[in-house]
C-alpha cells in the first residue's frame, strides 16, 4: 500500500475523531442552553408573584413553572437522543482504523 494512502486514512481517521468529539461538545452546549432557558423560565415564575402583586397572577407562575419544566425535559431528551446518535455514529471509524491497520501488517 502506498504511502500517500497510508497518510490518507490517518488523516481520515482523525477528521473522525475530532469530528465526534466536536459533536458531542456541541450536544453538551445545547443541553446547558437548554438547562438554562429552564432556570431564567423558573426565576420568571418566581418573579411574578412579587412583581404582579395581583390575585390572579398564580397561573402566570404556574404557566412559567411548567415552560420551565417543559424545556428541562426537551433538554434531556435531546441530549441523549443526540448522544446516542453520536455513539452509533462513532463505529463507523473502526472501519477506516481496520483499514490502516492492515496497510501496516502488509508493509511490515
Amino acid at each position: 500500500m502506498s504511502e500517500l494512502k497510508k497518510a490518507f486514512n490517518k488523516d481520515l481517521i482523525l477528521r473522525e475523531r475530532l469530528a465526534i468529539q466536536r459533536t458531542h461538545l456541541a450536544n453538551q452546549t445545547t443541553f446547558l442552553a437548554f438547562l438554562r432557558t429552564a432556570l431564567y423560565l423558573l426565576v420568571a415564575g418566581l418573579s411574578t408573584e412579587n412583581l404582579l402583586k395581583l390575585p390572579f397572577n398564580s397561573p402566570f407562575m404556574y404557566l412559567f413553572y411548567g415552560l420551565s419544566l417543559l424545556t428541562l425535559i426537551t433538554g434531556i431528551i435531546n441530549y441523549f437522543s443526540n448522544r446516542k446518535k453520536t455513539i452509533q455514529n462513532e463505529k463507523h471509524i473502526g472501519d477506516y482504523q481496520l483499514d490502516y491497520l492492515q496497510a501496516d501488517e502488509i508493509k511490515d
